[in-house]
């Protein structure tokens, strides 16, 4: 007995010794794998837009952290559209609508509507609210005003006004959930995008995205080249420049759409009174923020005055889209009017500038600042100001002012640097007032195997979805249905049925 015993004993132990020499070493799991995993339950999206849309929303769990998957979750919000032929169903067409800051659960709604019935067959578009905006765990700075971007003014002054604050603000961001805070970032939102591609079941990803967008796409594929598909990037950033050149290219571009403005209302002059001729339109809106300065208009509830410190901002958000002429015009009546003493309709007022300001302040204020570091003296900014100011009398000290980033701890990884050949479709517009036409050279020359399609002298920020140009959203639905980009980069002109006359 002992003997067998000891024989079996012995027999075992070389199996074991065997196997030990035989099996590999044991594969750790990835921690990513339960975000990339995961089901989703898909319910309705209580959200009336969503609903007529025929659309459906679920919850993605993602690591609040990507340095540490174990810890801190974040749920982010995201919608769908069922492709309308599943049985050509090639993917998903994911998206973002730009920002920073703004929410994207809704955007498919509005872009469903100039994609082909060919793309609507082959894509389920996909919505979302990136990680700290609207329903993903969205960030709350307390901050009492409707947005962190402000024009300084006239003097230094007016600097020293907003640098205050500018330090309040992000003081005010700085004192909540720190840890949430400061990962609100470009780079963690496009690894949300991966944990997305993972839990719908594909292997890549197809991308409609605007403005702010474009840098978020183009990070992205940079980030993960092979989970990135067909690439649609409209109203192009240059990636070098986000964020703090791309806000003092708007300087230049905006006092161009100023003018652009003030001969649309010279011609209208019996009905608004500005003036006859587009200096003469300029001339009374300079004057009106000075005025506005001498006597701000009324309080839009929490301290948000209407003065020098943003009526630019007010312009600079209305003259995005030329349809948007005749609200301009009134916005410049009422705040002249206001500022003469006279009684104002205030209901009226902020029903005309609702879309002037953005509506996520505290996530617009984590993403850049989280993304970038800005520079930290003011005199920097007095500089750029005053070296700006005669030629851009309007908007030099909106678009060289400083901001809240200027105050916030450095970013915890570096801004991404996009050099890649993604064959991309790149959409600039000439005269974008809100990303300038150069960086959508620049961000053309950084994706190496994009195209590029101009549209030419117009007045808007970001074409594809507006609809207004039917040779740029033919090369749109053309890339997006067969993968095809145009042969080389091609210049679109503008429906001119488009625009106000």
């Amino acid at each position: 007995m002992p003997t067998r015993w000891f024989r079996w004993l012995v027999s075992m132990m070389g199996i074991v010794l065997v196997a030990g020499l035989t099996a590999g070493p044991a594969q750790a799991q990835d921690p990513l794998d339960r975000f990339y995993g995961q089901r989703l339950d898909w319910q309705s999206c209580h959200d009336d837009a969503l609903d007529a849309a025929g659309a459906r929303c679920a919850g993605v769990l993602v690591p609040l952290d990507y340095a540490h998957p174990d810890g801190r979750t974040l749920t982010l919000a995201i919608s769908r559209i069922a492709a309308t032929d599943p049985a050509r169903r090639r993917g998903v067409l994911l998206s973002n609508p730009g920002g920073p800051g703004g929410p994207g659960l809704r955007t498919m709604t509005s872009v469903q509507k100039v994609l082909s019935a060919d793309v609507r067959a082959q894509y389920d578009l996909i919505g979302m609210d990136p990680r700290g905006i609207g329903r993903s765990n969205p960030v709350n700075c307390a901050i009492p005003l409707p947005t962190l971007l402000f024009s300084a003014g006239f003097d230094v002054f007016g600097l020293a006004r907003d640098t205050g604050v500018a330090a309040a603000l992000a003081a005010s961001c700085l004192a909540g959930d720190i840890d949430k805070l400061r990962n609100i970032t470009t780079r963690n939102t496009a690894r949300d995008m991966d944990v997305i591609r993972g839990a719908l079941g594909v292997d890549r990803i197809s991308y409609y995205g605007a403005s702010y967008g474009t840098y978020l796409g183009a990070v992205y594929t940079q980030m993960f080249p092979s989970g990135s598909d067909r690439i649609v990037l409209d109203g192009a950033i240059d990636p070098d420049r986000y964020w703090v050149g791309m806000y003092q290219d708007m300087g230049p571009i905006n006092e161009y759409a100023l003018d652009d403005w003030a001969a649309w209302a010279a011609r209208h002059d019996d009905e608004y009174h500005f003036g006859t001729t587009a200096p003469q339109v300029r001339a009374f809106v300079e004057d009106t923020i000075r005025r506005a300065a001498k006597h701000p208009v009324i309080s839009l509830g929490s301290a948000y005055l209407v003065d020098e410190h943003t009526v630019p901002m007010m312009l600079l958000a209305l003259l995005s889209n030329p349809k948007m002429n005749a609200n301009l015009a009134e916005v410049v009546r009422m705040v002249s009017d206001g500022a003469d003493g006279k009684p104002l309709d205030v209901a009226k007022l902020k029903s005309k500038i609702s879309g002037a300001v953005p509506l996520e302040a505290s996530g617009m204020a984590a993403v850049m600042c989280d993304d970038r570091a800005a520079p930290r003296d003011p005199a920097w900014y007095y500089r750029n100001i005053e070296a700006a100011r005669p030629t851009q009398p309007v908007f030099g000290a909106f678009a060289n002012n400083i901001t809240a980033c200027a105050y916030w701890p450095t970013p915890l990884e570096p801004a991404t640097r996009v050099r890649n050949a993604t064959p991309a479709l790149v959409l600039a517009t000439v005269h974008d007032t809100r990303t300038a036409y150069q960086g959508g050279l620049a961000l053309h020359r950084d994706l190496t195997a994009s195209r590029l399609v101009t549209l030419a002298d117009t007045r808007i920020h970001g074409a594809f979805r507006v609809g207004l140009s039917p040779c740029l959203n033919d090369a749109v639905n053309t890339y997006l249905a067969t993968g095809a980009l145009p042969d080389t980069d091609i210049t679109c002109e503008p429906d001119p049925e488009y625009f106000p006359k």
